[in-house]
């Protein structure tokens, strides 16, 4: 990871309202928060309609196609107001896979509370880009849950749980997101 990472993790999406009030930053505080301004606050949909891609593999790295079909998938808009997950993998990852399964099973219950970002590495849309530059820290699959407030609650790589299927975790997590 970079220097620049952990600035970013910590700072929230909304802080772009210290820049329209005026508020005492440093050059490079600045500099970094107009540029996620210019960066995140694209108008688009979230990804809608998440569904399993068909034939994946969850036991070894065969899938050739992204794990997660969805409506508006290239959209990297963030949601002021509203929780939102950002999820990050490739095709030929079984790990990807299984985090996605729990991700689409747990889409239903979320879909109109949480804004979704579903980024395909290989394939990413220059905005995704700019959303893994930000929060992709290098290993697949991860997550990045955003609160309500656009405050950064959960930044990890790797499944969120053990076993096949099991969204315990996840579920937590986007819970406390919601609250």
């Amino acid at each position: 990871m970079n220097g620049d990472f952990n600035i970013r993790k910590e700072t929230r999406l909304s802080d772009w309202t210290a820049i329209k009030y005026g508020l005492c930053l440093a050059p490079l505080e600045a500099a970094f928060l107009i540029g996620m301004v210019v960066t995140l606050c694209a108008t688009a949909r979230a990804a809608t309609d998440l569904t399993l891609a068909p034939n994946l593999s969850f036991t070894d790295d065969s899938s050739p196609h992204f794990p997660i079909e969805a409506s508006n998938i290239a959209d990297a808009s963030i949601a002021h107001g509203r929780p939102m997950v950002i999820f990050f993998g490739t095709s030929n990852c079984w790990n990807t896979a299984r985090e996605a399964e729990r991700l689409v099973r747990l889409y239903p219950e979320y879909r109109d509370r949480v804004h979704f970002v579903v980024v395909d590495l290989r394939h990413a849309s220059p905005a995704q880009r700019r959303l893994a530059d930000l929060y992709y820290p290098g290993y697949i699959p991860t997550l990045a849950i955003f609160d309500k407030s656009a405050r950064l609650v959960y930044d990890r790589a790797g499944e969120t749980a053990v076993k096949r299927a099991d969204t315990a975790h996840l579920q937590q997590l986007i819970d406390s997101a919601l609250r």
